[in-house]
C-alpha cells in the first residue's frame, strides 16, 4: 500500500539519496554536488524555495520507507503568471510499474489547481521514452523550439 504525503524535514536525507539515484539513471551522477545541509535549508529553512510530495510504503517491520518523490518550485512567467515547475519526479527502480508515478503526478496536478497556478512545466530528456510516454498520457505538450541555457558559478 502506498501513501502520498507532503515531504518533511526528516525526509531530506532519503530525498537526496533518490536525487542521486535519478542522476545515475540520467547518466550524470557527478552533477549532484549539493550538500544535505544546503538541500535541507533550501526546503525547510526560513525561506523555502522547493516543496515536495513523497510516496511512502511500509516495510515488513512496520517502518515507513520513501519509494518516490515529486519536488517542485514556483516559477514566474511574465506572460502567464505563477507556474509550478516540477523539478524531479522519481520512483525507485524496484517500485516502478505499480502506479506510484501516477499518484505523485496527479498529486502535483491537484496542487497546481488548489494554488491557482496557470501552468505546470518540466523537462524530460529526449531519450527517456518511458517518461515521455508517461507524460503523453496526460496530453502533455513538448516544445522542441526552446533551448536550455545555464551558467555555472
Amino acid at each position: 500500500m502506498i501513501k502520498i504525503r507532503r515531504a518533511e524535514k526528516d525526509d531530506c536525507a532519503r530525498l537526496l539519496e533518490l536525487v542521486k539515484e535519478l542522476a545515475l539513471y540520467e547518466k550524470a551522477p557527478q552533477e549532484v554536488t549539493i550538500t544535505l545541509e544546503s538541500f535541507t535549508e533550501s526546503g525547510f529553512g526560513n525561506n523555502p524555495v522547493w516543496w515536495a510530495f513523497v510516496a511512502i510504503t511500509t516495510t515488513d517491520a512496520g517502518q515507513e520507507y520513501i519509494v518516490g518523490f515529486a519536488l517542485y518550485y514556483i516559477r514566474f512567467s511574465t506572460w502567464k503568471g505563477e507556474c509550478l515547475y516540477l523539478e524531479d519526479l522519481l520512483v525507485t527502480e524496484e517500485m516502478r510499474g505499480k502506479g506510484i508515478g501516477k499518484l505523485l503526478f496527479e498529486t502535483i496536478i491537484d496542487e497546481c489547481k488548489q494554488k491557482g497556478f496557470v501552468r505546470m512545466c518540466w523537462q524530460v530528456l529526449d531519450w527517456n521514452e518511458p517518461a515521455i510516454n508517461f507524460y503523453k498520457k496526460y496530453n502533455a505538450s513538448f516544445d522542441g523550439e526552446w533551448m536550455n541555457g545555464s551558467i555555472d558559478f
